[in-house]
């Protein structure tokens, strides 16, 4: 379980969340007050552009588009509900995987006091790394906390509430599932290490033998092809003749006419 994929997940939440919420917050203003939106808007023009300072067509363009922005936020307000589940949903994906992060910095910060670490980077890398995406998580949930609770309608505040409550409770519970699962995972790789080592070595073994053995026919043929050179009267044979054979061969044949 990566912790960099973790914080990923979790960033994208969080951004998710706020895009939901500022949209949620448009419609429910756009749709709350549409006349008083409205009507604020045009004040604010002719304020700024009184018949002596007429507006360009430019601005006057830029005024039209936001009304008409209004005015589309004001017909969404029935996408509010949808809005509202995604965004719970978007929550939950934070904590999800702030929680999991969580986990997994305890877990590694629990085996470096009793195993011993063998990665590229180094210990004190690896501590400033979990200090830091500890702070930038953190961070995250008192920024999401800030707008949800008091800065958007107070149905966002009160699912903000409900989720991070609910979402502690199962943290907890994932905290211990995660540890169990990340020693589980140190044991199988532990032993897949052991039987790659162990393959590698019986590798190395045949090899050499196979080596060996090679080496020792070569030089059994090098000698052989060696001695029938130099004594041919001992034979072409791998087993030299032996004296007796020899002096059966020289003999003269017995002639066995009929």
């Amino acid at each position: 379980m990566d912790p960099f994929t973790l914080f990923a997940l979790a960033n994208g939440a969080v951004s998710a969340v706020k895009a939901g919420c500022k949209l949620y917050k448009d419609i429910k203003g756009a749709a709350g007050e549409i006349k008083g939106v409205l009507k604020d808007l045009d004040e604010q023009f002719h304020n700024l552009h009184p018949p002596e300072k007429p507006a360009t067509v430019e601005q006057r363009n830029e005024f039209v588009k936001e009304k008409n922005r209004v005015i589309e936020l004001y017909k969404r307000d029935g996408e509010t509900t949808g809005i509202y589940t995604e965004i719970g949903e978007h929550l939950g994906n934070y904590y999800d995987n702030y929680y999991k992060c969580m986990a997994v910095f305890e877990e590694e910060e629990r085996r470096s006091k009793s195993e011993v670490y063998d990665g590229d980077a180094s210990l004190g890398k690896r501590a400033l790394q979990r200090v830091l995406m500890r702070k930038q998580l953190e961070q995250m949930g008192t920024e999401l906390r800030e707008i949800m609770v008091y800065q958007s309608p107070p149905e966002l505040g009160a699912l903000h509430t409900e989720v991070e409550e609910m979402m502690e409770i199962m943290g907890k519970q994932q905290k211990v599932l995660i540890a169990k699962k990340m020693q589980q995972d140190l044991i199988k790789d532990i032993r897949r290490k052991k039987r790659l080592e162990k393959l590698r070595t019986e590798v190395i073994i045949g090899f050499g033998a196979i080596t060996v053995c090679l080496s020792i026919s070569l030089l059994f043929a090098y000698i052989v092809e060696d001695r029938i050179k130099k004594y041919p009267q001992l034979g072409s044979e791998w087993i030299p003749k032996t004296e007796k054979q020899r002096q059966l061969e020289a003999s003269p044949k017995k002639w066995t006419g009929r």
